[in-house]
């Protein structure tokens, strides 16, 4: 089965379990802005790869379905700050949330989205058993406090460092592993393992094939900044730009550029989004363009989704041979061919 396909088989029944979580109640327009994102629904592919990674070893759809739809809810409300802090424009083909009802509303909707998932978790725990249900608990908390981290480093080269001649590729793959392998790809399979009661060599296996998975996704959602529609991405074109973000796209080609080029992209990060011109902007995509930012991008990429989908054949003796060994294997090829 595709991996599309096996995620649209769950997508309402995930929904439906984040909006017994978050109902509306009083205040209600509170709780309907908490809801806002939610009700967007994403691809959903992190709670798909921990249902997928979970049954794939043997765990129940009954035991899969809360801790898979608070990774969802974990998403959600991540994304209410992450679009604050960038100052996003456009989250899910719509109008960020903050751009429709202002920053403190925003964050604070973020932050009742967050305490829903605390407690799904603890509601996920007690119906477990302390032990099992603990170390889903804890994986989480490591996870999210891991994905902060790499969430910092990046804000901090935005809004504090904004200097491309004081980053380093080194710098780039840190930032990918803390905010996107772990907490977009071998986070929920790891949880999905964990479930199925699985030791811990099976469960550490699983970033063997998602670290370079989750590398391959995130390089491949840079280049659809530059590249993919605005309406089929669900983002604004360029974000990544305007925002000031730290790509490998602009890293190679501030590299390969001349001394005066260095100097007007210099000129151009240190100034905030809302500083930036159109023209600024044009010039960095040429610059992109001339020295070949997303060709070089976009190899990498396929060298990290190449090593995932070797890991799962040479861990062939660990991995089930069952009917979703395919969809796994489908999994890791749509992280990387995928248009949004």
């Amino acid at each position: 089965m595709d991996f599309k396909e096996y995620v649209d088989g769950y997508r309402d029944d995930i929904y439906a379990k984040i909006m017994e979580y978050l109902p509306i109640k009083e205040p209600s327009e509170h709780y309907k802005i908490v809801r806002e994102y939610s009700e967007r629904k994403g691809n959903y592919r992190r709670p798909g790869l921990l249902l997928l990674a979970g049954e794939m070893f043997g765990a129940t759809r009954e035991k899969l379905l809360l801790p898979a739809a608070a990774m969802q809810l974990s998403e959600d409300w991540i994304l209410i700050h992450d679009d604050v802090e960038d100052n996003s424009d456009l989250r899910r083909g719509k109008p960020a949330l903050q751009k429709i009802y202002g920053n403190e509303i925003a964050i604070n909707a973020g932050d009742a989205a967050h305490i829903a998932m605390w407690r799904m978790l603890k509601d996920n725990l007690i119906k477990m058993g302390i032990d099992q249900g603990n170390r889903i608990y804890e994986k989480f908390y490591e996870m999210l406090e891991y994905t902060v981290e790499g969430q910092y480093l990046e804000t901090n080269f935005m809004f504090n460092v904004r200097n491309l001649s004081k980053a380093t590729e080194d710098l780039y793959f840190r930032i990918v592993h803390g905010k996107t392998c772990y907490y977009s790809v071998y986070g929920p399979m790891q949880i999905g393992v964990m479930i199925s009661g699985r030791d811990g060599g099976t469960v550490n296996l699983m970033k063997t094939i998602g670290e370079p998975a989750g590398m391959s996704f995130q390089i491949v959602d840079d280049i659809l900044d530059m590249t993919a529609d605005d309406k089929e991405f669900g983002k604004k074109r360029y974000g990544d730009l305007y925002e000031g973000k730290l790509t490998l796209i602009m890293l190679h080609s501030y590299s390969s550029a001349t001394a005066d080029e260095k100097a007007k992209v210099d000129s151009i990060y240190s100034k905030r989004r809302e500083q930036k011109t159109q023209d600024e902007i044009n010039f960095l995509v040429e610059l992109v363009d001339k020295y070949g930012g997303i060709d070089y991008a976009r190899s990498i990429a396929e060298d990290y989704s190449n090593k995932a989908k070797e890991a799962i054949t040479t861990y062939g003796g660990v991995i089930p041979d069952n009917e979703y060994t395919e969809t796994m294997l489908s999994a890791i090829g749509q992280l990387y061919n995928r248009k949004k």
